[in-house]
Formats: structure tokens, sequence, C-alpha cells
């Protein structure tokens, strides 16, 4: 896609994969690059800190961020009263899906993300989601992803009315290792130390270190051979 003019949305967590995204938006040449973050009740505002810090420093030709109040629903650890798992191995991640699950969470992002594209005439989102190194979340497989975009080009105006053209969601890290993707963001210059991905920081933002976002984030600086930046509790 090197050398296009159009523009992108980018769905922003603040994290290392999201980021990652961004960066690779902007390295494709899209532009402008939009973003988009969600206040959506979980348990700390450090990613969303992250996540307009990243926009300043990307350049980013405008950045929301979206309220809205999942705690309504419960049933995760990340927007109820409910303990993060700890200290889990690949064994255990791979099983059930786990309690840091979201319900519907990317459903309800990717929704938003379309009715700003269709607001802004934009025909390209991208979303950090991964099917390699990752909790075992249902909303992050290739088959969540080709559904939704399937369902998003039957259902706005952009995409069916005179002159319609198609609506893509870009996963371009959905088959790629932690590992691989911390390399591909250190040919893009990334600053690591800018991204946020814990579950369950300290009120000073400092990392757990003991989380399944964590353990996979360690892991991934590990096996890239790449200095971990992460600020962990000690």
């Amino acid at each position: 896609m090197q050398g296009t003019t159009q523009p992108a949305i980018v769905l922003s967590s603040g994290g290392l994969d999201s980021t990652t995204c961004l960066a690779i938006a902007r390295a494709d040449g899209f532009a402008p690059v939009y973003s988009m973050s969600f206040d959506y009740g979980q348990r700390h505002r450090h990613e969303l800190d992250a996540a307009k810090r990243l926009a300043a420093a990307f350049g980013v030709a405008e950045h929301r961020v979206v309220t809205i109040d999942l705690r309504q629903f419960g049933r995760s650890a990340l927007t109820a009263d409910i303990a993060v798992p700890k200290d889990r191995n690949e064994s255990q991640m791979g099983g059930d899906v786990p309690i840091t699950y979201v319900p519907a969470r990317n459903t309800i992002f990717l929704s938003y993300a379309l009715a700003w594209a269709e607001v802004m005439n934009v025909r390209d989102v991208f979303i950090g989601v991964n099917a390699v190194d990752y909790s075992g979340y249902p909303d992050c497989r290739p088959e969540f992803i080709a559904a939704f975009e399937a369902m998003a080009n039957l259902a706005t105006k952009m995409t069916t009315g005179p002159g319609g053209e198609p609506f893509i969601v870009h996963t371009p890290l959905i088959s790629m290792t932690k590992a691989q993707i911390i390399r591909r963001g250190m040919e893009l210059g990334m600053d690591f130390s800018m991204t946020h991905s814990c579950y369950d920081p300290t009120s000073g933002g400092l990392a757990c270190g003991r989380c399944d976002s964590c353990v996979l984030r360690k892991k991934g600086f590990a096996e890239a051979g790449v200095a971990d930046p992460t600020r962990y509790e000690t």
C-alpha cells in the first residue's frame, strides 16, 4: 500500500500492538491518520494517557477518546471488581477465555470506528488484534475480523450507496508473534517506552509484570533480543 494518500483511522489503546499499527499505517503512506481510544470504564487511565501522548508523538490529525461505560455489564476483570489473573504460564493462557476478556469489546470499538469513518469518508481502519501471542480473546481472530468487515460493507451509506467503495479493516499484526511485532516496531523507529500494556498497574503507572499482558510483553522483548524499556513494579 506504499504511496497511498488515503486517510485511515487507527484504534489506539496506548499499548504495544496498537501503537505498532499506528506506525505501520503512517509508514504505508496513509494520510491523514486519525486515532480513536475508549474510556470504557477500565481499571485505570494510564493506557488513555499513553494513547494521548502517542497521538501527539505521531502527529495524528485528530485523536478522539470515546466515553462509554462497559461497567454496566461487568463480567470482566478490567471492568468489574474481579482480580486480574497473575503469574500464568503459556499453557494456562491458552486454555479458556480469560476473565480479562471484555464482552464484545472489539465489536463495540470497531462499530464506533465505522461510524466515525463514515462521517469522515474514511475507508480504512487499523486494529492491532493478534491471533498468535494473545490471551485467547475470541474477538482477536481472523474469522471475527472478516465477519465484521463483511457486515460493515452491508451496513453503511458510504459502502452501499452510488459509487460506494469497500470498507477495509486492516490487521497487520494478526499472524505475527509478539517478538515479530516488536522487531517491526523497532524498524519503524518506535519508542516502546511510551506504550502501556499492563492490566493492573500501580497508581503511579508501573507495570505489575505478572498479568498476562505483562508476561507476553516481557516474552516478546526477550525473544526479539530487544531491551525491555517497561517500568515494572519491583
